[in-house]
């Protein structure tokens, strides 16, 4: 392999992608009762999905510096070349602790050879930049041809997902007290994406036949290809419908090649069960500087 490929739990990485490839997966936090726990290593979503049913509300901390500190240095002092491909700046500090630690590697281990891309994504569009340049980088592919894929992946990559319940995005300040008491009543489920790394709304809808519907019309009008790209998709807890949407964007668009997972503990923790999303690339955004 030409290149460690590093990452964090945000992308949401199926357990089979990361071991067949290697991908080195750091955890983000997430606290509740004064405990904290190791996003995907101490809790899974399935316990967190669970908890918050009955109430337990969550709080998200970005990946310790420290943390990233004894995983660089343990690469700089084997001279191996890195990529750290991390979740989006403007939902977390993770990249900048990130930053942060391979600045001070670098003051015991000078040439330590990393380099770290914001890929302004989150969940499994973070994670399918992750997995296809962790399949070039198994291919033998040189840095500076997996980094400007990494880059246009990462400036591509389309974000649409909705919420099964507001209440959810009420407490982690997304939508106001009344929006979600009122969206509860009238079974009003709001489509969102993500726009220069922040959660954006974009729609909301009546029912989630008609959600669908809209995330599938949203797909048509910003896809390019789609027949012929790998689809991510993305579920708290909610497997049948993840595999509704897939049979729905098969039949569409036709893409053969889908990767499906559970939503991780972090992004869970502000989304909730429930959560649907769906990632593919766009011809519409500027590549990352």
């Amino acid at each position: 392999m030409s290149i460690k490929i590093i990452t964090d739990s945000a992308a949401d990485l199926p357990e089979d992608i990361i071991k067949e490839y290697d991908i080195d997966v750091l955890p983000l936090l997430v606290s509740a009762d004064k405990e904290v726990y190791k996003d995907g290593e101490t809790i899974t979503p399935r316990e967190l999905f669970n908890n918050m049913r009955e109430g337990k509300v969550y709080k998200t901390s970005q990946v310790p510096v420290g943390d990233f500190l004894a995983r660089f240095k343990k690469y700089a002092e084997n001279k191996t070349g890195c990529l750290y491909i991390a979740f989006s700046s403007e939902l977390s500090g993770t990249y900048q602790s990130a930053v942060i630690a391979r600045e001070q590697v670098r003051e015991e281990y000078p040439d330590f050879d990393l380099d770290i891309i914001d890929t302004r994504c989150a969940s499994l569009g973070e994670g399918l930049v992750v997995y296809k340049a962790a399949v070039m980088a198994r291919e033998g592919k040189d840095k500076e041809e997996i980094l400007k894929q990494v880059k246009f992946n990462a400036g591509h990559m389309e974000h649409i997902f909705t919420v099964d319940n507001l209440e959810y995005l009420y407490r982690g300040g997304r939508v106001s007290r009344t929006t979600a008491f009122v969206g509860g009543l009238l079974n009003i489920k709001p489509v969102l994406n993500v726009e220069d790394g922040r959660l954006v709304p974009i729609d909301k809808k009546r029912g989630r036949k008609r959600v669908f519907e809209r995330m599938l019309e949203l797909m048509e009008e910003r896809g390019v290809d789609l027949a012929d790209q790998t689809i991510g998709i993305s579920h708290g807890d909610d497997i049948e419908g993840a595999e509704s949407l897939k049979e729905m964007i098969r039949k569409r668009f036709g893409p053969d090649s889908f990767v499906i997972n559970t939503i991780g503990a972090v992004i869970g923790a502000h989304a909730g069960p429930g959560t649907l999303a769906i990632f593919f690339l766009n011809d519409r955004r500027d590549n990352l500087a």
